[in-house]
């Protein structure tokens, strides 16, 4: 009983802790108000709501049915994993179970029969949830901790992978680092990753089960030994670079390189005593909520935070609608004891009566117009509120007016258009003949070349004459005795010479037949 007592209070700063209230109703000179405070989740059991995943495919034993050895009797090999068979069967959720009357049911890999190839499995655990680690990472293994492994994170639901510790029984020639432990490291320090030989030495000892990622020792660089000067790690997590994010996770994942050798060499021999086997692995920590909800609820198959001070979202990451007078921003643990809630305003609320959009964290008052304007509007907006878009920007239609995308560019063709700004719906002013949203088009009876421009003909209304050809609606090529724009005009009406006497050689081919009848008729010409 007093050892339960002495765990319970051992555990109490982090299960109590501070910013478990997120409002309270209080009346002021001015009425009755919410009054908002930084708060956040209790502490759980993340193990109760994660989804693991191991591989490669067939790392898991049972498929084909195997028999395995133990290193306290290495040559009775009398144990066997068998998928088909339930109680023969070791797959991937006996890590989280509970265990019955003390029976340990747990994961197991293969063997190492594939000796001297590597023997390596990676779990992975996934949230698909930010959450916050509040006390240590316990993995408990079966029949010898690895030799060699490490523990990965992941801050973006698995996209990316960031190495969290390594574990070695020789660190310096397993990862090149030297062997640290996590309390010796300084408050400068406290979110190095390092390598441990604490956790991966034989010792020949059935108890020697668990490998540890030391949460508490960690927080305890801040808050003392026993976990007392809380706000001072409140602080440190608030001003340290970093400190917050490195307790941050998405995903773990567990990446087993080696298996426990039985504190000897690998004995070639009995390959079937080489091997992986979790029974159990306790993670705890508390939904993120940014410091804007103090419940996280399970729903549709995840977490969700229970967003408070007008937030919204999984991890109360964005303002609600309606409520996005300034940019939003995470609660902080400070000033201490109650934190600052930052608290999403409506315009003309107490939090904010200039509303900006999200596009502008200034404003000014313009003393001889009596009115508060925003300053510096950024994401091409203008106006007193930031509600306007720049000259050439004009209003995104499916955005938010809180949307740093909220104004899109005009991009008018400088060639068509009259100038580079453009109407609320994207229009660009166009020059006479060009016609689109930009400007870069023409309109019917117009060509582009290097701007619009009216066409000469076209084969349909404007038709060049006397056989004339037209040429890319530009111009008209005329045949010979033909001239002008259109071909409108006969060579001998401009010049008269070429309509006297013989034909010249510019005659057209209907003067010359002419020509010729008449001789023929006067009897000149003997066909």
């Amino acid at each position: 009983m007093l050892y339960l007592l002495a765990l319970l209070l051992h555990r109490l700063p982090l299960a109590m802790g501070q910013y478990d209230i997120c409002k309270s109703w209080v009346t002021t000179d001015d009425g009755p108000s919410w009054e908002f405070y930084a708060c956040q989740p209790k502490a759980m059991r993340m193990k109760d709501y994660v989804t693991v995943r191991v591989d490669p495919a067939g790392i898991t034993c049972g498929d084909p049915p195997e028999r395995f050895c133990t290193h306290e009797n290495p040559y009775l090999c009398s144990d066997e994993c068998d998928a088909s068979n339930p109680d023969l069967a070791h797959p991937p959720k006996l890590m989280f179970d509970s265990e019955d009357e003390g029976l340990a049911t747990y994961w197991q890999s293969v063997t190492w029969r594939r000796y001297p190839e590597p023997l390596l499995a990676n779990i992975t655990l996934s949230w698909n949830k930010s959450i916050e680690l509040t006390d240590d990472i316990v993995i408990t293994f079966e029949y010898g901790r690895p030799t060699i492994m490490m523990l990965e994170k992941s801050l973006d639901n698995g996209r990316t992978w960031h190495p969290y510790q390594y574990y070695a029984d020789d660190c310096m020639e397993a990862f090149s680092m030297p062997a640290r432990r996590v309390r010796d490291l300084s408050t400068t320090s406290a979110n190095r990753v390092l390598c441990t030989e604490e956790y991966s030495r034989w010792v020949g000892s059935k108890k020697e089960k668990t490998v540890r990622f030391e949460v508490r020792d960690r927080f305890a660089i801040f808050a003392g030994p026993d976990l007392k000067n809380m706000d001072n790690l409140y602080t440190r997590l608030e001003s340290a670079k970093g400190l917050k994010d490195f307790f941050t996770v998405t995903d773990l994942r567990m990446r087993l390189l080696r298996p426990a050798l039985g504190g000897t060499y690998v004995q070639r021999e009995n390959l079937y005593k080489y091997f992986y086997a979790v029974s159990n692995i306790e993670v705890t920590g508390r939904c993120k909520c940014n410091l804007h909800a103090n419940l996280c609820t399970f729903k549709e198959g995840s977490l969700q935070c229970e967003c408070e001070h007008n937030t919204t979202g999984q991890d109360c990451g964005k303002c609600k609608k309606n409520f996005r007078s300034r940019s939003w921003r995470a609660g902080s643990y400070l000033p201490l004891p109650n934190g600052s809630p930052n608290a999403c305003a409506a315009a003309g609320s107490a939090f904010g009566n200039c509303e900006c959009y999200g596009h502008s964290n200034r404003c000014s008052y313009i003393d001889f117009l009596n009115v508060v304007t925003c300053v510096s509007c950024k994401h091409n907006t203008r106006g007193q509120h930031c509600q306007h878009c720049r000259l050439g920007f004009y209003r995104n239609s499916s955005a938010e007016l809180d949307d740093e995308n909220v104004c899109i560019e005009c991009n008018c063709n400088q060639i068509g258009s009259l100038h580079d700004r453009c109407n609320e719906t994207g229009y660009c002013e166009c020059k006479e003949g060009a016609t689109g949203p930009k400007c870069d088009d023409c309109l019917p009876n117009y060509y582009w070349r290097q701007g619009c421009f009216p066409n000469v003909c076209d084969e349909e209304l404007l038709l060049c004459q006397n056989g004339g050809t037209c040429y890319q609606n530009q111009r008209c090529v005329c045949p010979v005795g033909f001239k002008g724009v259109l071909c409108q005009q006969s060579r001998c009406e401009v010049d008269k010479k070429d309509c006297d006497g013989a034909p010249s050689a510019r005659a057209g081919l209907g003067t010359i037949l002419l020509s010729v009848l008449v001789l023929q008729l006067r009897g000149f010409v003997d066909l």
